[in-house]
């Protein structure tokens, strides 16, 4: 089974800043791109953050110019720097391969609450 180890989330003052780590050992992770994805409470999963694996990221609308998405292949690790953090930034934040699919693992993934 895929290991994903997600830290790095916390309770945080709006306009604050976190950084998430996710540390995977999925056997194919430089070829895979890599994607951050959060829950809302009430909320389906939805994208944040997407990087292929020579770097070339895509942000969802209500994040862009606040977050970061980076990865460090020779750690099988992928990270979101996140700024300027919103209360509806509020959720639990997982990483995982993109495209995922229904089988995948997802792990504890990081709560992330924002307060105003």
């Amino acid at each position: 089974q895929v290991q994903l180890v997600v830290s790095g989330g916390g309770l945080v003052q709006a306009g604050g800043s976190l950084r998430l780590s996710c540390a995977t050992s999925r056997g194919s992770f430089n070829i895979n791109a890599m994607g951050w994805y959060r829950q809302a409470p009430g909320k389906q999963r939805e994208l944040v953050a997407r990087i292929t694996s020579s770097g070339s990221t895509n942000y969802a609308d209500s994040v862009k110019a606040r977050f970061t998405i980076s990865r460090d292949n020779a750690k099988n690790t992928v990270y979101l720097q996140m700024n300027s953090l919103k209360p509806e930034d509020t959720g639990v934040y997982y990483c995982n391969r993109y495209p995922s699919y229904p089988s995948d693992y997802w792990g504890q993934g990081t709560q992330v609450t924002v307060s105003s």
